[in-house]
């Protein structure tokens, strides 16, 4: 069991970039939208953004990247559909965070000026039936095929893409028309949640399914875990005693974008048994401050508690610019039992999580 201890972190999530790029925006959108209206000398409609200017693509990017070099951007929107602009991490989950500031610091109502804001790629199912440009060749995407093989354990479905055309293009080439066409399917932040393995076949697989059915399968995947569940497990702490171990599941960075913080409450208890495992009153008092940890809506969510060694180590994930720090803080000193600590680090990527996955 690794019960460990983290120095206080309090750096700051929202970097100045953000309210620059919304500053720029507003004075760049008209700009941007007569360039998209004049579209380019050879239209091809398919290709979301297409008709930017080479100045208005390069300053875009820039502004961009002064976010976070790791971060995307891609404008979409056709005739018929009001246009929009997504920045992406490109499933980064340390980026999510980052993206999901951009969109909530965006213009709204009439100050966006018809246009909605992503911080992930959306579900565009309409993309399935188009052509997919990638370098000299153009793939059909109604030709591709997905084998999906659901794995209830891990609450996830595992896939394997196949294109007829995969036999004459390159290994990179074909994990980009795969990561589009699941992207089009669910949606970004539903492949990072349900979509496990992703493999490319070069063959049919058995029983595959076009994309359109990829929806339905991760309906039935995601359907058991519409409340929260929790995984149970014991082991033995550094000093040889039983530990117990539970973690929430399945957890997804997606659900809490603003969580970037990883915060770990240790908690002793006075009584125990032999084992050194809590028994009542502790065992209680230990289920009813945990209820509270429960109820701190998205601000805050408790992912992992582990107990041995006559103590519990509670880990959330908290939003640093939420005020909900305090809250735990004062929590944790009223706390009757001894005296409970309160340690936390930036984790925007949850590594903290990985040991404790399935």
């Amino acid at each position: 069991m690794g019960i460990f201890r983290r120095p206080r972190e309090t750096s700051p999530v929202t970097p100045p970039a953000i309210s620059e790029f919304w500053e720029w925006w507003a004075q760049a959108r008209p700009t941007i939208e007569a360039s998209l209206a004049a579209g380019p000398e050879q239209p091809e409609p398919e290709t979301p953004g297409e008709g930017l200017s080479a100045e208005a693509i390069e300053e875009l990017s820039r502004r961009v990247h002064k976010i976070h070099a790791g971060l995307q951007w891609e404008i979409g929107g056709t005739d018929d559909r009001s246009p929009s602009l997504t920045v992406t991490g490109g499933g980064d989950p340390e980026l999510r965070g980052l993206t999901e500031r951009w969109a909530r610091s965006a213009p709204s109502g009439a100050a966006a000026g018809g246009w909605s804001f992503h911080p992930a790629r959306q579900a565009d199912p309409e993309m399935l039936a188009q052509d997919l440009i990638l370098g000299d060749h153009e793939f059909d995407l109604e030709y591709v095929r997905l084998g999906m093989r659901a794995d209830a354990d891990r609450a996830r479905v595992h896939i394997a893409a196949y294109h007829p055309d995969f036999l004459f293009v390159s290994e990179e080439q074909q994990l980009q028309v795969a990561l589009n066409v699941l992207h089009w399917a669910l949606g970004e932040d539903d492949v990072a949640r349900w979509i496990g393995e992703v493999a490319i076949a070069t063959e049919a697989p058995i029983d595959s399914l076009p994309p359109s059915m990829l929806a339905a399968v991760v309906e039935q995947i995601a359907e058991p875990f519409t409340e929260p569940a929790w995984l149970t497990g014991e082991g033995r702490t550094p000093r040889g005693h039983p530990a117990r171990l539970g973690a929430r599941f399945p957890l997804h960075r997606q659900d809490y974008p603003l969580c970037d913080l990883h915060v770990a409450i240790t908690v002793p208890y006075a009584n125990s048994n032999p084992d050194r495992l809590p028994v009542e009153p502790s065992s209680g008092a230990l289920r009813a401050f945990e209820k509270k940890l429960t109820k701190l809506g998205n601000r805050a969510v408790l992912a992992v508690r582990e107990t041995g060694d006559g103590l519990r180590v509670f880990h959330l994930y908290a939003d640093p610019d939420s005020g909900v720090i305090s809250e735990l803080d004062q929590l944790a000193a009223g706390w009757p039992e001894g005296k409970a600590k309160v340690a936390s680090t930036n984790d925007p990527g949850w590594r903290a999580l990985a040991p404790y996955q399935p």
